[in-house]
């Protein structure tokens, strides 16, 4: 696969679903019945509002950062790189990974979609 290719937005590096390598950390941000309904597979999930208490379970390394169109994963990943992380969006978020056709799964088990 060839090397992710990223842009500024704000100071925050950004790529697009389509860049994302296959073995990026993806922290996804989106409330809780948000990412049951769908979501990228081997993701860490924290909820947007508990990303400044939950940093002992970020791990080492770049995170990509991921929501459902990319406006609270453009806050986050501008306040995590304030904060010393290396960080980049996800351009157009989950919805616009489930536009570009990519895997995702449920809690339920059910059929994964974006909420």
């Amino acid at each position: 696969m060839s090397e992710s290719r990223t842009f500024d937005v704000d100071g925050v590096p950004t790529t697009a679903v389509t860049d994302l390598p296959e073995d990026a950390t993806v922290l996804d941000v989106r409330e809780d019945d948000e990412w049951a309904a769908g979501h990228i597979d081997g993701a860490l999930h924290i909820p947007m509002g508990q990303v400044p208490q939950r940093l002992e379970d970020l791990p080492q390394g770049q995170l990509h950062v991921v929501c459902r169109s990319g406006g609270r994963s453009q806050r986050t990943a501008m306040w995590l790189q304030r904060n010393g992380y290396d960080v980049v969006n996800v351009d157009g978020g989950m919805s616009a990974w489930a536009e570009a056709g990519r895997g995702m799964v449920s809690e339920s088990g059910q059929e994964p979609f974006v909420r």
